[in-house]
C-alpha cells in the first residue's frame, strides 16, 4: 500500500509574552480556532491519519492536540520528535524515512520554512509559503517510508485557512 504524509505548519502563534522563548510560544486565538477548523476539513475528506508526529515546540505540538482530539485520536499518542524543531529539509526527511512501515498514513506538525521546503523538495510543485494551519497531503508511490526522498511524492491536496472551501 502506498505511504500517505500530511505535512501542518503549526497554527497561528502568540508573540505577547516577550519573556517566553520561541520553543514556549502558545497559539493566540486564531490559531486554537484554525486548528480544529482544519480538523474538521479533513475529515469532511474522510482523512484520519494513523500516527502524528509532532515538533515538541509549544506551538506545533498544541496544534497537533487539537487536531488529534478533533479527529478522535489520543492526544497521548502523539509522537514528539524534538528534530523537527527548527529543522531543515535534509533533517525532515530523515525523520519520515524512519517512520514506522506499519501506518501508511501519518501525519507531521513542524515549522516554516521547513514544511514548506519540505514540500518543495518532495513534489512537483511551485508552493512557496504554507500558511499558518496549512496542511499538504502527499502520496508515495511506494511501501517504505525510506524511499521517501527528492522528487518522489505527489501532491494529493492542499488547504489553509483562509482557502474558500465549497
Amino acid at each position: 500500500m502506498s505511504k500517505q504524509l500530511l505535512l501542518v505548519r503549526h497554527a497561528k502563534s502568540d508573540w505577547d509574552d516577550i519573556k517566553l522563548s520561541d520553543f514556549e510560544r502558545p497559539l493566540n486565538s486564531r490559531g486554537e480556532k484554525n486548528a480544529p477548523e482544519m480538523a474538521k476539513r479533513l475529515l469532511r475528506r474522510g482523512k484520519i491519519p494513523q500516527q502524528i508526529v509532532s515538533s515538541p515546540a509549544m506551538r506545533a505540538l498544541t496544534t497537533a492536540r487539537l487536531f488529534a482530539k478533533e479527529l478522535g485520536l489520543k492526544k497521548s499518542d502523539i509522537i514528539k520528535e524534538p528534530r523537527i524543531y527548527e529543522a531543515l529539509t535534509t533533517t525532515l526527511i530523515n525523520v519520515i524515512n524512519k517512520l514506522d512501515n506499519n501506518y501508511s498514513f501519518t501525519s507531521l506538525f513542524g515549522h516554516n520554512p521547513g514544511i514548506t521546503d519540505l514540500v518543495g523538495n518532495l513534489c512537483d510543485t511551485d508552493l512557496y509559503n504554507i500558511p499558518t494551519c496549512g496542511m499538504v497531503l502527499i502520496q508515495f508511490p511506494f511501501d517504505d517510508w525510506s524511499l521517501v526522498s527528492t522528487g518522489t511524492g505527489e501532491i494529493v491536496f492542499y488547504d489553509y485557512p483562509k482557502n474558500e472551501q465549497d
